[in-house]
């Protein structure tokens, strides 16, 4: 048994409790975050932009969270669905009006020295884009 699983977890319900703060304890300094449809970022800082942004442009809840980890714990897949709420729009994306949507999304994360270190996380871009448009 790892700690893999209890950190992923705990990754996920600082998410679903806005404490962002809680996330980024839970990651390596250097973390590197793929994102879907985007550029990779790394480091806490960036990341902790990446969330105030999104902080801003939705509101969002995971729920069906199941997480699976590797024999030796260095690496974990979350599979769950995104509920939201689309506040500001974001860039070049369709324009917020408070639209609802729920998304299945997945992410995979590696897992160094009890931190996470890297983050990268899919969803259907296209279909998120048909919920809100």
């Amino acid at each position: 048994m790892t700690d893999a699983e209890p950190l992923v977890r705990r990754y996920y319900d600082a998410f679903n409790a806005k404490d962002w703060d809680g996330m980024l304890a839970c990651l390596a300094d250097d973390v590197r975050h793929d994102v879907n449809e985007g550029d990779a970022r790394g480091g806490k800082d960036k990341f902790r932009a990446f969330l105030a942004h999104m902080d801003m442009c939705y509101d969002e809840l995971l729920t069906d969270i199941a997480v699976m980890v590797s024999a030796d714990g260095t690496r974990a897949a979350a599979e769950f669905i995104v509920n939201g709420i689309y506040k500001t729009t974001d860039g070049d994306l369709p324009t917020a009006r408070g639209q609802s949507y729920r998304l299945p999304a997945g992410a995979f994360l590696e897992i160094t020295d009890g931190y996470i270190r890297r983050v990268t996380t899919y969803y259907n871009l296209k279909e998120w884009i048909r919920q809100v448009s």
